[in-house]
């Protein structure tokens, strides 16, 4: 039962630093490309793969820190349905190079992120 709430509390964290981001990315650059959303995902994968990363090494990852950081938090932290709605919003209104952008730079610094930390392990 206390798995439940190490993925609870996580996953609350990171919707609310998600909604935080956004936020702030929107007042600091305007709402013509959904910069929140990309910085949101980058910042959960390079957390996630830090954390891999380390842990390959050290074997501190217990379970219950692996249900609040890499269930929780970052899974409430990145958000594929809101990346994908809003490529959608992109090409609905005619941006479509700007959604092709954002499909490549959301997937290539993402994989690339947690590739280039953990590739040193198997995957």
């Amino acid at each position: 039962m206390l798995a439940y709430l190490y993925v609870f509390i996580g996953g609350g964290l990171g919707a609310l630093f998600r909604f935080l981001i956004g936020k702030s990315a929107l007042a600091l650059l305007g709402n013509n490309f959904p910069y929140g959303t990309i910085v949101s995902n980058f910042l959960s994968c390079l957390l996630l793969g830090l954390i891999l990363s380390y842990s390959y090494e050290s074997k501190w990852l217990t379970e219950n820190v692996k249900l609040f950081v890499l269930v929780g938090f970052c899974g409430g932290f990145s958000t594929f349905s809101t990346f994908s709605y809003e490529t959608v919003e992109l090409i609905k209104s005619g941006n479509t190079i700007l959604a092709v952008i954002n499909v490549f730079a959301s997937v290539i610094l993402c994989f690339g992120i947690i590739y280039f930390l953990i590739s040193k392990e198997k995957i």
